[in-house]
């Protein structure tokens, strides 16, 4: 669904909308888009919400544990959106498709979602 051979992931799936509201190349939106209905699944899936937790302290960590800091920094946008190309484009090169279920792309998918809304990341 997101991550296809052709390179179609690097856009969001309302490229008609107002550019001005999205970042050039920006794969949040997208992300935001496909992963905001597997949200809903929180409600009577609490092994999906487990696994979406864990990858948000993955990500947290790994996009905030820079600098001698004891609390984390803000997460910045520009980081989590070059991480989450990053992440899509290795899926492009192994050819993933967005399961039925759960695998550890979705996982990790939905949690760069939650981290986007949570985050206030993207404009209204």
């Amino acid at each position: 669904m997101f991550a296809t051979p052709d390179g179609s992931h690097r856009g969001s799936p309302d490229d008609s909308s107002d550019p001005s509201h999205r970042p050039a190349g920006c794969p949040l939106p997208g992300i935001v888009a496909a992963f905001t209905p597997r949200l809903a699944e929180f409600a009577f899936e609490p092994g999906f919400v487990a696994a979406v937790d864990q990858h948000t302290a993955e990500l947290r960590e790994l996009l905030y544990a820079q600098g001698p800091e004891l609390s984390p920094r803000p997460l910045d946008r520009e980081e989590l959106s070059d991480y989450a190309l990053g992440f899509l484009d290795a899926l492009t090169e192994i050819g993933w498709r967005e399961p039925v279920g759960y695998d550890f792309a979705v996982y990790r998918l939905t949690a760069i979602c939650w981290l986007v809304r949570e985050q206030g990341l993207l404009p209204a």
